[in-house]
Formats: structure tokens, C-alpha cells, sequence
């Protein structure tokens, strides 16, 4: 699936819900040819603000020999050190210090991008001088649980998209043979990293620009019989991608990144089964307790090429099928999800998904 840099870099924006202001881009975003040269400058960017305001700090335990004591005076170690002879104590104090893990997660991901081969010079090059201001930040082995070990505050709110491209960029990277280094998948034809991101857009998207309604993923129940003799604790619960709720409707959305969209049948576009039966028993089941609450459905899919909006009746609810060209500019892209909100036809497209070649 080929998406413009442009289009990739809103796409994140939305998922890692740090929204452009009036569609505004980042300096030196639309130079970027590929995905490692974009998370390359967003961390730039993003670390440079960062600077100017100043690194988070916080109290870190410390152990050292003093000639000024302070803190806990540690006598036992005092003796066994000698330090008295030299006029010195060991103490144990608290230190306000830069050395903290989101920092070091930080520090770690701009080493590994400014060692990958496909980032340009002037971005390596912007990447260590950012690196050497980090200087007073320890190295680290990074491993991905660590991302979750990362406890924010509201004074630190400015981390959290950066650490979320930093998480990104560490479960993108693959090893190389002989397990020097490390280089980036094609992220792209990874759908399941990239069905995360889009179902993360299409949640955040519909949060920010879905006037009037309420917008979350939702768990659901089956509407088992509670005289069935069965274990009901094996029952799985459902859980929506996004379920938006307004004082006249109820919609279900499920989002979907395929390389193709459909499944082929004889030559000609099908809209995949188990997806239908999936919105299906999502519809029979966001309703309940809300008799007076039409509950419309949606597939919403990434397409590889042309837009297409399809709408149907299914035993009295309204189902839209999307497909959303990410290829096209962004203001069209901006429209055709808003189109899957409201319905309209003049705003809809008959066409039918274009045979690959």
C-alpha cells in the first residue's frame, strides 16, 4: 500500500493523539522519503521543544563519598572504605537528576535511529547533536516491556507521543543477520502493527470530529440466557474498536488495514464474511435497553486504491462498507471519514473497488 509521507504522518498524529493545528506540518516532514527519516525528524522536532523547556528531573537515590556530609550518613560503609582517613563520609542522598527511564527510552531510540542506514545525513547528523545534549542521560538496553514501566504525570504530558514513536520505532525495528544492528521492516505491509495504528486513527479521528456524539471502543455481553445450564464465565465478551453514541443514533465501527480490502471470487470484489458477521453481533447487541436508539453499523477500511462508500439495509439497521483511499490528499481523506458519520448522497461514491492488476 503506497501513503504519502504527508498522509503517514497524520495518520500517527491522530493515533498518537497529538493532532496538527489547521492541518499544519512539521518543519522538514514533507522531505522525508520514507517512514524511518519521518519518526527521524518528528523526534528532532520533538526533542528540541522538548530541551527548550527542559528535561524532566526527578529524586534518584544516591551513594557517594562526601568531604560536605548530607543526607543519611552510611557509617558502616565509612569505615570500611577508609574515607575517614581521607576526610570524607559515605552518604546515601536523594539527587534531583535527568537520568530518569523515559528519558533514557528517549536517548536509546535516537541512538538507534541515528545508526540506521536509511536515515539521511542531515537527520543523523540532527540526531546527534540532540544525542550530546542528552548527555547526562545513561545508556540503556532497551527492551519493549520497559515502555510500560514509564509512570507520567500531567507536568510531563509532553512525553507521552514521543514515547509512543519511540515504542513504535523498537517494535518496528528487526534484527539484522548476524544480530549487528538493527533495520526497519516494510511497516507498511506489516497489517497487524499498521491495523493497530488505523483502528487508533479512525478511534481518535471520530473522538476529535464527532460532533455530539460520546466515542470509545465499548465491551459487550452476549445476551446469554441466565437459565442456560452452561459455564457463562466462558463466554467471551465483545469489545467494539469504536462505538459512537449520540441522543438519536448508535453507531459501530470496525476498522481494518489490508493490503486488499475485499476478497476476490470469480473476478469480482466480495466484502469479507467474517467481518459482516462480526459487525453483525455488535449490532444485535449495542441496542440493548435503548428501544428508541436506531443502531447503524460501519466497516471502515484502508485502501490500497480508489474510494469507495457503499451503504445497505441488513434487517433494519443501516450499514455503511468504506473503503478510504489513504493515497488521495488529506483534505479528501478528512472528508471521506466525515462521510462515513453522515451519511449523504451527493458526498457518496457508487464506484466499485478497482480490479488489481
Amino acid at each position: 500500500m503506497t501513503i504519502p509521507i504527508r498522509n503517514l504522518y497524520y495518520l500517527f498524529c491522530y493515533a498518537w493523539e497529538r493532532y496538527p493545528e489547521n492541518g499544519a506540518v512539521e518543519v522538514g516532514i514533507e522531505d522525508c522519503p520514507d517512514l524511518p527519516n519521518l519518526f527521524a525528524q518528528v523526534l528532532v522536532n520533538g526533542l528540541n521543544r522538548l530541551l527548550r523547556r527542559g528535561l524532566d528531573r526527578q529524586y534518584l537515590s544516591a551513594e557517594d563519598e562526601l568531604r560536605a556530609p548530607r543526607g543519611r550518613l552510611l557509617l558502616d560503609e565509612t569505615l570500611k572504605s577508609g574515607s575517614l582517613d581521607r576526610g570524607a563520609v559515605v552518604c546515601r542522598f536523594d539527587e534531583l537528576s535527568v537520568d530518569v527511564l523515559h528519558n533514557q527510552l528517549l536517548k536509546a531510540t535516537v541512538r538507534l535511529l541515528r545508526c540506521d542506514a536509511l536515515v539521511l545525513p542531515h537527520l543523523s547528523a540532527a540526531l546527534s547533536a540532540v544525542e550530546k545534549r542528552l548527555s547526562w542521560v545513561s545508556d540503556i538496553r532497551v527492551t519493549t516491556d520497559l515502555f510500560s514501566r514509564v509512570q507520567l504525570s500531567r507536568n510531563t504530558g509532553q512525553y507521552g507521543e514521543l514515547l509512543r514513536l519511540c515504542e513504535f520505532v523498537w517494535r518496528a525495528a528487526m534484527p539484522q543477520e548476524g544480530g549487528d544492528g538493527s533495520r526497519f521492516g516494510d511497516i507498511i505491509r506489516d497489517e497487524i502493527r499498521m491495523s493497530a495504528i488505523f483502528e487508533l486513527f479512525v478511534q481518535n479521528f471520530f473522538r476529535l470530529h464527532a460532533v455530539g456524539y460520546t466515542a470509545g471502543p465499548e465491551n459487550m455481553r452476549w445476551n446469554v440466557d441466565r437459565n442456560g445450564s452452561g459455564d457463562h464465565s466462558l463466554i467471551p465478551i465483545m469489545r467494539t474498536d469504536l462505538t459512537l453514541r449520540s441522543d438519536t443514533r448508535i453507531l459501530v465501527m470496525d476498522a481494518k488495514f489490508y493490503a486488499e480490502p475485499f476478497r476476490w471470487s470469480h473476478g469480482a470484489p466480495k466484502i469479507n464474511s467474517s467481518h459482516l458477521y462480526q459487525l453483525y453481533a455488535y449490532l444485535k447487541h449495542a441496542g440493548r435497553g435503548t428501544t428508541d436508539k436506531p443502531v447503524a453499523g460501519a466497516l471502515v477500511y484502508a485502501s490500497p486504491r480508489g474510494r469507495s462508500i457503499q451503504r445497505y439495509q441488513i434487517d433494519d439497521h443501516d450499514v455503511t462498507v468504506a473503503t478510504i483511499d489513504l493515497s488521495q490528499p488529506w483534505p479528501a481523506v478528512h472528508a471521506d471519514m466525515l462521510d462515513v458519520l453522515h451519511p449523504s448522497s451527493a458526498a457518496t461514491s457508487d464506484r466499485q473497488p478497482t480490479v488489481p492488476a
